[in-house]
């Protein structure tokens, strides 16, 4: 089949795997830059061009879209989609899941568990807004930070109003959350791949950190999620519309809690951690899911 990936950089670890287990499987498939793309859009039907030449027929675009091109790579992919190729996960459900109160708001719908959330906008409901959620510790998240970046935690009533109070002053958009303790700095990340946990690892964070991100000195090994945490993870994903995804979760007094849905999750760390070829998992579903080759949708 013919596949393409979304990705910036075709050197980034994720994106090598990829196509190094596309090509394993005698699949075509070619990286491009979602910047470099341009796009027709008519009544007559729908076009794009890539340095300066048409491109289209493919079978599966596979999104690596980075989080501070989310706008304009959604635009390359729901062009991708309007013209007849297959993607395992679609642009309105990536726009779903970078949006963190969205997100959370559609997981909760669905009863899926995750920490008390709050958001408001008036500086004069900050008190009452605090209440709603419950004494200190409490997690301030920016609505659409990556990688732990946007994170802070807050230990008094004093400095939970003094963040949010500079957030609104900076025009940020923000959600406040309540601080899970017996996680002790830990979480799991699910990958999920259609309907099926195919990998997890656990992320604990250094001394005198709380977010486990790798990319903020955490460490990750294998661990064999609980059914609880698999099927939570696989209903987050779903919820979503994602067919590929990582999903954080924690381990609370209440059963597992949804931190975060990635739409675009890292190969790296977790292939390392549990040995786990994810890329071939991530390509074998992608190719299934093709109905046939795409002959492209009344292209311009």
């Amino acid at each position: 089949m013919k596949l393409a990936i979304l990705s910036r950089n075709a050197k980034l670890y994720s994106t090598r795997r990829l196509v190094e287990a596309a090509r394993e499987r005698h699949h075509t498939v070619r990286v491009l830059d979602p910047l470099r793309c341009y796009l027709r859009i008519s009544a007559g039907g729908f076009a794009m061009h890539y340095k300066g030449k048409s491109i289209a027929g493919y079978d599966a675009v596979i999104p690596r879209i980075g989080a501070s091109i989310t706008r304009y790579g959604t635009a390359v992919l729901r062009q991708f989609e309007l013209m007849g190729t297959h993607t395992p996960n679609c642009s309105d459900a990536i726009a779903r899941s970078r949006d963190k109160l969205r997100s959370h708001q559609l997981l909760a719908a669905q009863g899926i568990g995750l920490p008390v959330t709050v958001f408001g906008d008036n500086p004069d409901d900050t008190d009452d807004l605090l209440s709603m959620l419950g004494p200190p510790p409490h997690v301030v998240k920016l609505n659409e930070g990556t990688q732990g970046a946007g994170v802070i935690l807050t230990e008094k009533p004093s400095a939970s109003r003094s963040v949010v109070e500079t957030l609104r002053g900076l025009y940020a958009n923000f959600l406040v959350q309540e601080f899970i303790a017996e996680a002790r700095g830990a979480d799991i990340r699910c990958f999920v791949v259609g309907d099926r946990v195919v990998a997890a690892m656990r992320r604990q964070a250094p001394r005198g950190e709380f977010r486990s991100n790798l990319h903020r000195g955490g460490t990750a090994s294998p661990v064999r999620a609980s059914a609880a945490e698999q099927a939570t993870a696989v209903r987050a994903a779903a919820a979503l519309g994602l067919g590929v995804a990582g999903v954080d979760l924690i381990r609370s007094k209440r059963g597992p809690l949804v931190l975060e849905v990635n739409s675009s999750p890292g190969l790296e760390g977790i292939e390392a951690a549990t040995g786990v070829d994810i890329a071939r998992r991530v390509i074998d579903y992608v190719v299934a899911g093709c109905p046939a080759p795409a002959k492209g949708r009344r292209a311009a």
